[in-house]
This record gives structure tokens, sequence and C-alpha cells, in this order.
């Protein structure tokens, strides 16, 4: 798809899904990308079941309004009957959600079909949009980049019902090719610079913050680092020696499991002023854990959820706090900023 025919379409949802004033009192929680099955070996998010209703609750009793951002069912795969049967005590902890006035429910190319089962119980929605102090922030799936999925959605879900399914073959779309993940994320981040307008997607199962993707934010640590190192003494530089050296560890081993290529935030512009548009609240159905991104009065905050056996030493070295719920299940703050300033950021960088 042409960047000009996908910015059309980008801004007609931007001017018609619903609005909602964010009332400084009220907190916010985006999720994506759960991709509930069956139950069985082929649901994705079966082994992260305990861990989901865990979070779900959590985010319930603390007063959250939970935003769905698409690919929630995954009826590629599955019947909506054998989800729902799967997941019962999950779609309770919705029903919750809807009752206190507190659920959102967007679909993306996994749910669209949702608009065909006459008793859905929930609104459903192809985007969302947060009013916050006269600015926007813009959340919708992120499949609208791709012209095959808008053209034909009906082919996507016969070839993973018919063909991946029986054959076990990993759906995994744009989160599992790189290039037509950070296609996806390129096209965003320029229809949101252009825009001026804070955009919030999943659909790559990639998590980003202000832009930057996990390989973005420790290169930039470390590039300071190695900057600020000749400026300390040995004893100090002795301590930043061995961040250096767990900074590259880390860095080595996502070139090692990814194309180098399309790591770079050079991707999406060449401009080296990388506006803070685009974020990712990432999926639910990793190994490690579930992240999530939280909106909670006039701060965002990207996090981590994971049972304390699976967490990887590097999510409890560069979490910003960390908090036990119960039974061993830990939320991690791994990036926070202010909404103000962020705003603020965005203006003066495309103004």
């Amino acid at each position: 798809m042409r960047f000009e025919d996908f910015f059309q379409s980008y801004s007609y949802l931007l001017k018609n899904v619903p609005c909602e004033t964010v009332d400084k009192n009220k907190k916010y929680v985006v999720m994506s990308d759960l991709h509930l099955g069956d139950g069985g070996s082929k649901d994705d998010l079966h082994h992260n079941k305990y861990l989901i209703e865990s979070i779900l609750q959590y985010y319930l009793e603390n007063d959250y309004t939970l935003i769905l951002n698409g690919d929630i069912e995954d009826l590629n795969k599955f019947s909506y009957v054998d989800i729902y049967r799967a997941w019962n005590k999950l779609f309770d902890i919705l029903h919750d959600f809807f009752q206190k006035k507190r659920l959102i429910k967007i679909v993306g190319n996994h749910d669209i079909a949702l608009y065909n089962e006459d008793d859905y119980p929930f609104p459903l929605h192809q985007g969302f949009m947060l009013k916050f102090s006269g600015k926007k922030i813009f959340i919708l799936h992120g499949h609208q980049s791709s012209k095959f999925f808008l053209k034909y959605g009906y082919l996507s879900e016969f070839l993973v019902k018919y063909l991946v399914k029986p054959l076990s073959i990993k759906n995994r779309g744009a989160s599992g090719d790189s290039k037509r993940r950070y296609a996806t994320e390129k096209y965003f981040y320029r229809a949101a610079r252009r825009q001026g307008i804070m955009t919030i997607i999943g659909h790559t199962h990639r998590p980003l913050f202000e832009s930057l993707s996990k390989y973005d934010s420790i290169r930039w640590k470390l590039e300071h680092l190695l900057d600020e190192y000749p400026r300390f003494e040995k004893a100090e530089q002795k301590k930043m020696k061995k961040t250096i050296v767990y900074y590259r560890q880390e860095l080595e081993r996502i070139v090692k499991k990814k194309r180098h290529k399309h790591l770079s935030r050079n991707l999406y512009s060449t401009n080296h002023l990388l506006v803070p548009c685009l974020f990712n609240s990432g999926c639910a159905t990793g190994k490690h854990g579930i992240t999530a991104l939280e909106i909670d009065a006039d701060t965002i905050s990207l996090v981590h959820w994971g049972q304390e056996h699976v967490i990887k030493s590097f999510t409890r070295s560069e979490a910003l706090a960390a908090t036990e719920i119960h039974d061993k299940i830990f939320r991690h703050a791994l990036k926070q900023d202010c909404l103000t300033g962020l705003f603020l950021r965005m203006e003066l960088l495309t103004g």
C-alpha cells in the first residue's frame, strides 16, 4: 500500500472514531493481541491463562478503564463459541468492566469477524480517541497499514483456519515478519508525526515507547554511557564498565535474534529528530510475560507482567519499579513519562 493511500485511511478513522475526554482522576490500561483460542495446545495464550486473568482482575479492582486494542479473540483459528467456552472466567471479568462502563473494545484483523456475531455482548470500534488537555491520543489496532487485510480479510481467515492451524504452523503475520512489522511501524510513525497526534497501536506484538523499541532504547543508553565514560574517575568507570558490557551483551542477543537491517530507528525517518508520537502495548502471548500501557493522570507507562520464575533478569534490572500483586506475579514499570511533557516535545519537533 502506498503511504498516501494509508494516510487517507488513517485520517478518515481519526475523524470518525468515538472520543472520550480524559478525566485526570481516571486511569486507563491498553492491552492488545491476547489471541484467545479454545484452551488447547494451539491456543497462543494458554500458557499465560492464570497470568492474564490475574492481571485483568487487578485492573478491575484498581478502577482502570480497560482498552482492548484488537486481536483479543482469535477468530481466524477458532470459533467464538469455543473461545467463550474456554475463557469463561476471563469473559466474566470483561463483563464486570462493561457493567462498570469501563470497557472499550477495538477490533483487529483476527477478531474483526465479531461484527458477524449477533449475540456478542460488547460494543466494537475500529479505533478510539482520548482527549487529554486538548491533545489527542489515537488508539487503533494497526492492521490498517496492510492493503491485504483491508481488501482480503476473509482470505486471511481462510488461510489460517484451513492451512495454518491444521499443520501447526506458527500464525504470526506482521508480528513474526520483521520486514512487515517495521513497515507497519514506519507508516504509523509517519502518519502520527504528520498529524501531530500521539498514536497507540498493537498488531506487531513489539512494545514501543516514545517511538523507540527495546533495541533503540538500549543503544541510546549505551551511546550515552560511552560518551560519559572518559569524564569519570577510575572507581566510577569500573561500575560503568559492568553496565556497558551488560548492555552490549543484550544488544548482541537482540541482533542475533533479528535481522539487523530492520532494528534501527533510521527506518522510521531520515530525520535525526525522532518524534515521541508512536506507542505499542506489545502483546499477551510472550513466553516471559505480558506487556501493557497504562495512563494514570499525567503519566504514561509501559509495564511488564510476569510470574517470578519466567521473568528475565534484564527486565528486573531495568525496571523503574516492581510490585508483587499476589502469588509471585510481578508488575514491572519499564518506561514512564509525563504526557504534558511528551505533547510539548511533539509540538516543538513537528511545529
